[in-house]
């Protein structure tokens, strides 16, 4: 049996792990000292980005200007929802734990990005050793969350006043590129079709003109609702136009959804766990939505999205050319308010009409 030395271990290898066998010595054999497929590690990076699911979705373009900028790194995101990432781009995903914390702690790495301002995120940014740090620390004295460097402060302060907010003109991709001290390049989302699970979506209307409509918006910002009576306007517009609407949503828009097919005849698959209805939305050739985690996902899948927005700053979404974005006739008074100042959200000066136009212009039927 040989030694620990006669195996002259490479820890430094992507594929090492210490508590496991790699995946090439469990499927070829091969051993460190003789490996063809040997990739050192050149640098070892942390990005920390908890939550909402919708910001860790419009956080992924980040692995692509790390892969350039530093080739031969090594990623590690820790993240209350691992299922959300895309698996095989990133050689480590942990959910947010104490376990996943603790081994964290103890360990070095070259760069750490913090983009969240919850205070446990800020205090592992100060606690992880590494060489730089990007985003949001804690202060030690007050536990208030803080820029750690000049690059941090724009974005610091778009989170701190509503007049700063209101008056930002920079979509937040940009705006997390420049934390971590990039030019902003439209670097796309990186994301899983899940595609490879061969789900059958053989009931759907033939693709082509499929329009997904995503209903609901959580119950946080509820101001951002549209009333029964907009959607059935405009899925009866879509219909006449041409187009095959299909309902989207999750079990808090299911009977929403089931109302809304018996008035007006639109598809309704159902719903279903995350990667299933993510590849849903894969199927659609358009999407429209309000500002939701459905609007995250049809960015990153590149469908042509139809946003609806009142309550937030319209600089914050880039749709990368493809879509429209879209707001009420008057001006919304309610900037990020869960409820309308005025008592009537101003979503219901929304025409079906205008989202519609906004729908034939980003996918015009032949």
């Amino acid at each position: 049996m040989p030694s620990f030395s006669d195996l002259s271990l490479r820890p430094d290898c992507r594929h090492f792990r210490g508590d496991l066998p790699c995946r090439p010595n469990k499927t070829d054999g091969y051993v460190c000292a003789t490996c063809p497929v040997y990739t050192p590690v050149t640098q070892r990076i942390l990005i920390i980005k908890l939550g909402a699911i919708g910001d860790v979705i419009r956080t992924t373009p980040l692995l692509r200007r790390l892969r350039a900028e530093r080739p031969g790194c090594a990623i590690t995101w820790l993240t209350l929802t691992p299922a959300i990432l895309p698996q095989a781009e990133i050689e480590e995903i942990l959910k947010f734990d104490f376990a996943s914390a603790l081994q964290l702690q103890a360990r070095e790495f070259d760069v750490v990005i913090n983009l969240d301002k919850e205070k446990e995120a800020c205090a592992l940014l100060n606690t992880i050793q590494a060489k730089e740090k990007f985003g949001y620390a804690l202060r030690p004295h007050d536990g208030v969350a803080w820029p750690v460097n000049a690059l941090a402060e724009h974005k610091f302060l778009t989170g701190v006043f509503d007049q700063i907010s209101q008056a930002n003109t920079k979509p937040y991709v940009q705006e997390i590129f420049e934390l971590c001290g990039f030019d902003f390049r439209g670097e796309e989302y990186v994301f899983d079709t899940h595609e490879d699970q061969g789900y059958d979506w053989g009931h759907l209307p033939p693709a082509g003109a499929r329009v997904g409509l995503n209903t609901g918006c959580g119950d946080r910002w509820t101001t951002r609702l549209w009333s029964d009576e907009k959607w059935i306007t405009l899925i009866e517009s879509l219909q006449m136009a041409g187009y095959m609407p299909v309902l989207l949503g999750g079990e808090a828009e299911a009977a929403r959804n089931q109302d809304l097919h018996a008035a007006t005849g639109a598809a309704y698959p159902g719903t279903f766990p995350l990667p299933r209805f993510i590849n849903l939305m894969h199927q659609m050739d358009a999407v429209v939505t309000q500002v939701t985690m459905a609007m995250h996902i049809s960015i990153a899948l590149r469908k042509p999205t139809v946003l609806m927005n009142n309550i937030f700053n319209p600089h914050e979404f880039d749709l990368y050319g493809r879509g429209r974005l879209v707001q009420p006739d008057k001006d919304c008074v309610c900037f990020y308010r869960g409820t309308c100042r005025l008592g009537t959200s101003c979503m219901e000066d929304l025409p079906a009409e205008k989202v519609l136009a906004a729908v034939r212009a980003s996918l015009p039927l032949g």
